[in-house]
C-alpha cells in the first residue's frame, strides 16, 4: 500500500490554515504587547521602577499619619513583602506552559480559570486599574506643575491672579498627545529610563529636604481626626494609599513580554533579575520618604509631602518638575495596556486593518478621555484610596495568589498553600476596607468643590 497523495482539499485547506497564521503573527506583529521582543533585563528594572513608584510615594507620609507609628510601618513592610511574592508567582507563570508566553494579565487568568472566565475576571479590574493610574497621574502632573508655577510665580509677581488647575492638566496632557504614538514599550524605553531616574531624585529630595528642614514644633503623632468614626474611615482610606503605592503588577506580564525568551535562556532569568534591582529601588524610595516625612511633620503633614516642603522654593520647584516627568513615563507605561486591550478588540474581533490612522484615533481619544475625568474629578488623595483598594489589592495582592492555587493546586496546609491563603486573606480585607475611607474622602473633597473652577 503506497502513501495516498495530498488531495486539492488538504491543499487548500493547509494554505487557509497557513494564510490565517500569517495573518495573525502579522496582527501581533503590530499589537503594541507582541510587537518586540528584544529587551534587556535593566529595562524590566527601570520600567518596574516606573510603573511602582509614582505619585503614591508622595502620600505615603500622609497614610502614616492616618495609620500611625505601628500599624503604619507594618503595613508597609508587609506589603513590601506580599507585593514581591506575588510578583515572583507572575513571573513564573509567565511560561509554565511549554511553548507558550502569557503576554498579558488575561491571558494568565484564562488559562487559571477559563477563557470567559478569567477574561471577566481580570480585564474589568486591569481595566479600573490601569485606566485610573491614568487619571490619577493626570491630576498629578497638572498639580505639580500648577505647583511649580505658582512657586515661580509668587516669586516675580506676589499680587498677581494664578492659572486654574484645568488647564494646568491640559498642558500635561498635551505631551501624551505626542508620546502616546509610539508604538510599543521598548519604544518608550528612554522616557522610561529618565521617569525611573526622576522617581530616585525626587523621593531623595523629600525624605532629606524633610530631614533638613527638622522636626517641627508642637509635632503631634496622634489622629488627626476628631472622632472615632472619622479616624477609622482614614485609616481604611490609607490603607489604600498604601494600595496604590505598590501597583505595578499590573503591568509586570507586558513587560516580561518584551524580553527574548528560549527553552534554554527563559524570560523569567533577565525579568526576575529586574524586579529585584527594582524593588531595592522601591524600598530606597518608600521607607525614608515615608518615615521621615511623618517623623518631621507629624499629622500636620500634608497629602502630597511635597506641598509641606515651603522652602527652599529653587528645591520645590526642581522636585515637582522631577515628577512631572516620572509621571509621563508612567501614564505611558499604563497606557501601553490599554491601548494593546483596544486595539486587539478592533483588529481582531471587528477586523479593523491595523493602520497608522487607526492607532492615531484610539490613542487620542484615550488621552482625550483621560484628560476629561482628570479635570472633572481632580480629588488627589480621596482618588488613591478609592482606586487602591478597590482594584489595586486584588490585582497586586492576591489574584496572583488564587490563580497559583489554581494551577499548580499546592498541597493542603503545605507552606505554599498557607502563604497564599494568608496573602489572599490579607488581600481582601484591603479591598473592602480602603474603598469606604476614600469614597468617604472623595465625598468631602467634593461638598466644596465647584466644576472646572
Amino acid at each position: 500500500m503506497g502513501t495516498q497523495a495530498p488531495t486539492d482539499q488538504d491543499s487548500y485547506a493547509r494554505s487557509e490554515i497557513d494564510e490565517k497564521l500569517a495573518k495573525q503573527k502579522a496582527i501581533d506583529d503590530w499589537l503594541p504587547i507582541t510587537s518586540s521582543r528584544n529587551a534587556k533585563w535593566w529595562y524590566s528594572a527601570f520600567h518596574n521602577v516606573t510603573a511602582m513608584v509614582g505619585a503614591g510615594v508622595l502620600s505615603l507620609p500622609y497614610a502614616m499619619s492616618e495609620l500611625g507609628w505601628g500599624p503604619g510601618v507594618a503595613v508597609l513592610v508587609l506589603s513590601w513583602i506580599i507585593t514581591l511574592y506575588t510578583l515572583w508567582q507572575m513571573v513564573e507563570m509567565h511560561e509554565m506552559v511549554p511553548g507558550k508566553r502569557f503576554d498579558r494579565y488575561h491571558e494568565l487568568g484564562q488559562h487559571a480559570f477559563g477563557e470567559k472566565l478569567g477574561l471577566y475576571i481580570v480585564v474589568p479590574q486591569q481595566l479600573i486599574v490601569e485606566v485610573g493610574v491614568n487619571i490619577v497621574y493626570m491630576v498629578t502632573g497638572g498639580k505639580s506643575l500648577q505647583k511649580v508655577h505658582d512657586t515661580v510665580h509668587d516669586t516675580l509677581c506676589s499680587g498677581c491672579k494664578g492659572i486654574k488647575l484645568t488647564y494646568f492638566i491640559m498642558i500635561f496632557a498635551s505631551v501624551h498627545f505626542v508620546l502616546s504614538h509610539l508604538p510599543n514599550l521598548n519604544a518608550i524605553s528612554g522616557v522610561s529610563l529618565a521617569a525611573a531616574v526622576m522617581s530616585l531624585s525626587y523621593s531623595t529630595i523629600a525624605w532629606a529636604a524633610s530631614l533638613n528642614k527638622g522636626v517641627q514644633q508642637d509635632v503631634q503623632y496622634g489622629y488627626k481626626a476628631k472622632s472615632t468614626a472619622g479616624t477609622v474611615f482614614n485609616f481604611f482610606n490609607a490603607l489604600g494609599d498604601v494600595a496604590f503605592a505598590y501597583a505595578g503588577h499590573n503591568v509586570v506580564l507586558e513587560i516580561q513580554a518584551t524580553i527574548p525568551s528560549t527553552p534554554e535562556k527563559p524570560s523569567k532569568g533577565p525579568m526576575w533579575r529586574g524586579v529585584i534591582v527594582a524593588y531595592i529601588v522601591v524600598a530606597l524610595c518608600y521607607f525614608p520618604v515615608a518615615l521621615i516625612g511623618y517623623w518631621m511633620f507629624g499629622n500636620a503633614v500634608e497629602d502630597n509631602i511635597l506641598i509641606s516642603l515651603k522652602k527652599p522654593k529653587w528645591l520645590i520647584v526642581t522636585a515637582n518638575m522631577f515628577v512631572v516627568i516620572h509621571v509621563i513615563g508612567s501614564y505611558q507605561i499604563y497606557a501601553m495596556p490599554v491601548f494593546d486591550m483596544i486595539e486587539t478588540v478592533l483588529v481582531k474581533k471587528l477586523h479593523f486593518r491595523p493602520t497608522r490612522t487607526l492607532r492615531f484615533i484610539t490613542r487620542n481619544v484615550y488621552v482625550a478621555f483621560t484628560m476629561f475625568v482628570a479635570i472633572t474629578f481632580p480629588f488627589f488623595s480621596g482618588l488613591l484610596g478609592f482606586f487602591g483598594g478597590f482594584a489595586f489589592a486584588p490585582t497586586t495582592y492576591f489574584l496572583p495568589c488564587v490563580m497559583w492555587l489554581a494551577i499548580y493546586k499546592p498541597r493542603r496546609f503545605g507552606l505554599s498553600w498557607w502563604t497564599n491563603w494568608i496573602c489572599i486573606a490579607l488581600g481582601l480585607c484591603l479591598m473592602i476596607l480602603s474603598p469606604i475611607g476614600g469614597l468617604r474622602s472623595i465625598i468631602i473633597s467634593a461638598k466644596g468643590y465647584q466644576f472646572y473652577s
